[in-house]
Order: structure tokens, then C-alpha cells, then sequence
């Protein structure tokens, strides 16, 4: 008898996952807030995080994204009114410049640099390879390398697009009337944003007693990263190590690997994998890591809903 529960255990356990794979979010129906293209972006993770503040007693005074990169996730969540403030922080130069130059007062202006901007090879060439005389020029260059590089990757080595989109080339990702409305909406909410070029473990470390803030971390991959970004390598258990001692709650993302599964297990968290789809249209999991997940196994929606997309799930979806 028992082993027959266990059977019928097994069974119903992975028709659970099998429903869950076929449910992953649509990143079409979630609004694109960002002006970059970014590789390991969360656009799929915003309803989660939607969820996760909505789970919340009171709205944070901060919404506290030290690996900023793209800045969907905060920005998402600044623009749903589900913080009072975003505070965004990036180590890397170039993806720093953007930021730099949309809270300033030449946020405007690069707005417009990329509606006037004549994409073609030789343009792009003749950016890619001037040295910026401002964080402007700057900015503007990191916008066009990010849109024109494959994958949006900004590490060295990158190559630019070369069919592209429906066979537009190395301009299939160059929406200059999109971009500058982002640029400009980001510009528009500068008053409720701070940004901080530095070291994300500094930041939590100097930050860990405010009590009314949210932390969320997207920090490098352990088997991506080196590939994807510029700055890739990361102390894991450190960052663990200082995510568990701020006073607020908190939400990472990782890939789903036994080392990090280990390192959540030693420090007393909670995991809870979620499943996506990568730029191959490949079904994959990663892991939500927090002190309580249980809002995260919560139905996002029930019924038929554009937010989810049917997927037909590859390899074994595992426990």
C-alpha cells in the first residue's frame, strides 16, 4: 500500500510540473520599461515580483536592486506604484553611464540622439570605435553597442548582429522611437530614483539595517556569467553571507545548481524553482532563494490569461 501511495505521490507530482512548465510567462504581455537589451534580463520574473510586494504588509520606502544591469525588475515595480523609491546600483562603466545619463539633466538629450541617430554599419563602426568625450557620449555608445551586439551581450568579444530579425541585420533591434520613450519615462521619474556605481556587496553591507526597504539580487550566474557580462566573478558565499544579515526582506534569483542550493540550505532560506524560457525558446528553471516563499507557490493568475504561454517542456522538469 505504501508503495503504491508513493507511485501515486510521484505521478501527481510531476503532472504538478508538467503544468507548470507549460505555464510560463509571456514576456510580450509585461510592459518593457528598460531601454536595454539585456542578456539574463527578468522581464518573465516581474510577476512574481509583483506578487512578492503585493505579499507584503506595507508598500517598501525602497526597492533595492544592487545588481542592477537593465534595472527591469525596479523599475517595473517603481512604475506599478509598488515602492515609494528605487535605488539601483551597477559596477559596470558602461551600463552605469545610461543610468548616469537618464537621472541627469542630459536624459533629454539622448532621448533624442538616438530619434535622430541613421543606423547604419558604417555609423555604428564610426561610434563603436570613437572615445567618449562625456557620460553622454558614453551612454549613447553603450545603447548602440547593446542594440547591435548579439544577444545584447556587452562583454569583450561580442560580436554584431549578422542576420537578425526576420533577416533586418544589424538593425533588427534599433527601435529609436521605443528607446527614446523609455529613456524619457525613466527620465520623468529621476526624482524617485537613486543610482550608485559600485560594488553591490559594499552596498548591502553599508545598507543592511534599513528595515522598511526590499532587496532584490540578480547577481552573475555561476555558469553563464563569464560569458555575459564584464564583471562576472562574485564571491557566492559572501553574498549569502551579507543578504542574511540586512533587516528586510529579500528575494534572489539564480540558476538552479547544487552549490547555490547548498549554500540557501546553509544559511536557512528558502527555495522555490520557477520555470522560463531562454533566448532559444528553450523551456529551463531557475531558483527564487528568500526567507518565504510561499507567495511565490501561489497561482500568479487563475484560468486562461495572455500572461502565460504554452511551451513544450525539454528534459526532465525534476523536483
Amino acid at each position: 500500500m505504501r508503495k503504491a501511495q508513493t507511485t501515486l505521490n510521484s505521478i501527481a507530482s510531476l503532472s504538478i510540473m508538467r503544468d507548470m512548465a507549460r505555464r510560463v510567462i509571456n514576456v510580450s504581455a509585461v510592459p518593457h520599461r528598460s531601454p536595454f537589451r539585456y542578456p539574463g534580463g527578468k522581464t518573465w520574473l516581474v510577476p512574481y515580483v509583483r506578487q512578492w510586494l503585493k505579499s507584503l504588509t506595507d508598500k517598501p520606502a525602497e526597492f533595492a536592486e544592487p545588481f542592477a544591469g537593465g534595472g527591469i525588475v525596479g523599475l517595473s515595480m517603481l512604475f506599478d506604484e509598488l515602492t515609494h523609491r528605487l535605488t539601483l546600483v551597477e559596477l559596470d562603466e558602461q551600463i552605469a553611464s545610461v543610468w548616469k545619463a537618464m537621472l541627469s539633466n542630459v536624459g533629454l538629450e539622448l532621448a533624442t540622439r538616438i530619434l535622430l541617430f541613421e543606423l547604419t554599419k558604417e555609423n555604428v563602426i564610426h561610434e563603436l570605435t570613437s572615445e567618449p568625450r562625456s557620460v553622454l557620449d558614453r551612454a549613447f555608445q553603450t545603447i548602440i553597442k547593446n542594440r547591435v551586439q548579439r544577444g545584447g551581450i556587452m562583454a569583450p568579444g561580442a560580436g554584431l548582429i549578422k542576420q537578425g530579425e526576420n533577416g533586418h541585420g544589424i538593425g533588427s533591434r534599433w527601435y529609436p522611437e521605443t528607446l527614446s520613450k523609455r529613456i524619457t519615462d525613466i527620465a520623468g521619474k529621476r526624482q524617485l530614483i537613486t543610482f550608485e556605481q559600485g560594488d553591490a556587496l559594499s552596498f548591502i553591507t553599508a545598507n543592511a539595517t534599513h528595515s522598511d526597504w526590499v532587496w532584490f539580487l540578480d547577481p552573475p550566474y555561476t555558469v553563464a556569467g563569464r560569458r555575459l557580462y564584464v564583471h562576472s566573478e562574485i564571491d557566492h558565499q559572501k553574498l549569502f553571507e551579507a543578504i542574511s544579515k540586512v533587516k528586510s526582506d529579500f528575494l534572489m534569483t539564480y540558476d538552479d545548481v547544487e552549490p547555490i542550493r547548498a549554500l540557501a540550505e546553509k544559511f536557512g532560506f528558502e527555495t522555490h524553482k520557477i520555470p522560463m524560457k531562454n533566448t532559444h525558446h528553450s523551456l529551463m528553471y531557475e531558483l527564487l532563494i528568500g526567507r518565504d516563499l510561499a507567495w511565490a507557490r501561489r497561482p500568479l493568475q487563475l484560468g486562461k490569461n495572455p500572461l502565460f504561454e504554452n511551451v513544450k517542456a525539454r528534459g526532465n522538469a525534476g523536483g
